[in-house]
């Protein structure tokens, strides 16, 4: 039986990740694929990785990530955030170098609502003096 060390759920944007650390080799597997092949743009995988290079567990933990909803930017903001809470949970030392990386904080930002009477969320129909 696989044992989960930490358990963390990361959000960004509409994306949700589901994170679960075990015991390995530093193997990152998002829904059922690699991470590069999952995450085809480097800067996304590096992203990923990001909370393992700051607490120097690269090659200690095996990763397994379900993740849903948004786009490919947010979906990997969700999975470096639920990896940064997970890590957490395995190692209380990891949370000083997390914290201060700004790895455990959840980025608020939101697609604003549409709103009646508008063209989008802040942009106006045309006005017609005459």
């Amino acid at each position: 039986m696989i044992k989960n060390l930490g358990i963390g759920t990361g959000r960004r944007k509409t994306s949700v990740a589901r994170v679960y650390v075990r015991d390995g080799s530093g193997k990152i597997t998002v829904n059922g694929r690699e991470v590069s092949v999952y995450f085809p743009q480097g800067e996304h995988v590096l992203m990923v990785r990001q909370p393992l290079m700051v607490t120097a567990n690269e090659n200690k933990f095996d990763v397994l990530i379900n993740v849903f909803g948004g786009g490919i930017n947010g979906q990997a903001g969700a999975c470096r955030h639920g990896l940064a809470r997970a890590l957490c949970q395995v190692d209380q030392a990891n949370y000083t170098s997390l914290r201060s990386n700004g790895y455990l904080t959840r980025d608020p930002r939101m697609v604003e609502r549409k709103k009646y009477g508008q063209a989008g969320a802040r942009r106006r129909f045309q006005f017609s003096k005459r």
